[in-house]
């Protein structure tokens, strides 16, 4: 079934005097003034981020508290474990805490919970099983999670197990947890962007500000910072995309052999983008923590031997493999439950569940759903007991949480972010949760909100887009959250030969307009039926190089006639 058509809104240009500065092309002033930057020096901490401009970590949350803490361990000889979460994320912020422990001569160990048979977060059952493996630790450090888990860090304190909590995730509506510190960017008044490895980051660097450790250099890190921030969908913005755009550019001389193999499994060489490490390094961590062997992700991260590292890549790689296939199941199941089901065109939600499915690949069914149908979807996945959990994902101005919020007697429990979420449930609630969902989403959204919409940044012809024109495109960079890659549109195009059919159902094209000329890959578009042209064509440009030979090439989004009837 072919996706609803979208509406391309074309953003207004911003006001001239916002884009009035020397020396940067028009075109890139109008996609930054369209950002909400402008002026000089607003312009140049944008297109120029600088490592120097880092603030101080003091001024996160209870940072002073955390750092005292830690240097307690590290002078008494103290045990500690860094636990932590099973997908980008929280692998990379366990491997970058436990090498700064390790640097402070801390000993102890890591423990990452199953997500089969523990689930996110802190949890009595992962408790059980990290004093059955560790033993009673004098410290836990947790990372990407725990602020939530008032009860589980009550039971340790009862304990006499001590708790830090390194986190980025939203509160608590009982508040939060009683332990030595929280430090979590959601408890003050700034740093709301940052993933949880970079409040890792911070903690290690208000660390060494308090005391230097010889060998041990923070900028070493800054490319597994990039990776979780990039991986996470959290906003490229401040110092997001200051350590973003520093780490990718370190990426391709990384010192880390576990992001040197994964770079060359991946089939990457020379400049790594965001789309590259979210599609194609993301991916391969993740698919770890989804077939339930988030441990191999974190020995990959670990690891000081090429060697070693690149058999761990290629296992990552074999696991990445069997998501994709579960995925394809899944996915295929799930478009046959939508027709049977709801109605997906009417319907404000989607909400499918069932006993066959894998509970590591849900998110990702649930993220094609939503961009097919454009609607808040869930997808869960069922055990034999009839428990629940699954992964959601949203369309803009409708929030997850809100909705987990709004729904209490149906769940279990939920938690996660505006844009995705995780929720446990029980199978007999499904239908209920269904109903209460959709009346959130009626009720804090309007008709045009839950339209399908594309937003277009500015319309372009096409003998202005060459390589000239992508050098200065690229100072936007990185793309992701909050900094969307520009989507430019392009009237009266047709094409020049017949469209010719990839693997995958992708399409390779060759437009025209005028007498300008350019390639284009059309993902996923042999599942369209294309108007006759001439077309409207919507699509973002990138660098391609095939046989050492570079080119610009687009990447088509969408595709309408030029004069519909």
């Amino acid at each position: 079934m072919e996706e609803e058509p979208r509406q391309w809104i074309l953003k207004k240009d911003p006001p001239s005097s916002e884009v009035d500065v020397d020396g940067v092309p028009s075109i890139l002033l109008k996609l930054l003034g369209q950002r909400g930057i402008s002026g000089k020096e607003a312009i140049d901490a944008f297109l120029n981020p600088r490592l120097k401009d880092l603030s101080d970590p003091f001024l996160l949350p209870n940072m002073e508290t955390a750092v005292a803490r830690i240097f307690q361990a590290a002078d008494q000889g103290e045990h500690v474990i860094v636990y932590g979460d099973y997908d980008v994320d929280g692998v990379t912020s366990v491997a970058l805490m436990r090498t700064t422990l390790d640097a402070y001569g801390i000993k102890g160990g890591i423990y990452i919970p199953k997500r089969g048979g523990e689930g996110y977060g802190l949890s009595d059952a992962a408790i059980d099983n990290l004093l059955s493996e560790h033993g009673k630790p004098d410290l836990i450090v947790t990372v990407d999670c725990g602020t939530a888990s008032l009860d589980e860090i009550e039971r340790l304190g009862e304990l006499g197990i001590d708790v830090i909590v390194v986190d980025h995730h939203e509160m608590s509506v009982r508040g939060c947890p009683d332990c030595i510190a929280v430090v979590n960017p959601k408890l003050g008044d700034d740093f709301h962007y940052l993933c949880a490895a970079g409040v890792v980051f911070k903690l290690a660097h208000a660390l060494l500000k308090r005391r230097k450790v010889e060998g041990f250099d923070l900028r070493d890190y800054i490319d597994m910072v990039a990776v979780a921030t990039v991986a996470d969908i959290v906003p490229l913005v401040r110092e997001n995309r200051l350590l973003v755009r520093h780490g990718l550019k370190r990426l391709p001389q990384t010192s880390n052999a576990g992001l040197q193999a994964l770079q060359q499994v991946a089939g990457l060489s020379g400049n790594v983008s965001s789309m590259d490490v979210g599609f194609r390094i993301g991916p391969r961590i993740n698919a770890a923590g989804r077939m339930d062997r988030p441990e191999d992700a974190l020995a990959l991260l670990l690891e000081k031997d090429l060697k070693g590292a690149l058999k761990i890549a290629s296992l990552l790689d074999e696991y990445n493999c069997q998501r994709q296939a579960h995925e394809k199941q899944i996915r295929a199941e799930a478009m046959k439950m939508v027709h049977e089901q709801c109605d997906p065109f009417n319907d404000p939600v989607i909400v499918l569940g069932s006993r066959n499915w894998h509970p590591g690949v849900v998110g990702i069914v649930a993220s094609r759903l939503m961009r097919q149908f454009y609607k808040p979807t869930f997808v869960i996945s069922v055990d034999e007991d009839g428990l629940g959990k699954g992964s959601g994902r949203s369309v803009e101005g409708i929030s997850l949480v809100g909705a987990i919020q709004a729904c209490p007697d149906d769940l279990i429990s939920g938690g996660g972010h505006d844009m995705a979420a995780g929720l446990s449930i029980r199978e007999e609630k499904l239908d209920d949760f269904r109903k209460n969902f959709s009346e959130y989403v009626l009720a804090t959204s309007t008709k045009e909100q839950r339209a399908p919409r594309m937003n277009v940044d500015s319309e372009i012809d096409f003998d202005v887009l060459s390589l000239e024109f992508m050098d200065s495109y690229d100072l936007l960079q990185p793309f992701g959250s909050h900094n969307p890659q520009p989507v430019f549109m392009s009237r009266e195009v047709w094409l020049t030969e017949a469209p010719r059919h990839l693997k995958n159902n992708h399409l390779k094209l060759f437009l025209r307009q005028g007498i300008s000329e350019h390639d284009a890959i059309f993902f996923s578009g042999g599942e369209r039926t294309l108007p006759d042209p001439p077309w409207d064509v919507a699509f973002t440009i990138d660098r391609n190089t095939f046989r050492g030979r570079t080119s610009l090439q687009m990447v088509i989004q969408d595709v309408r006639p030029s004069h519909p009837e």
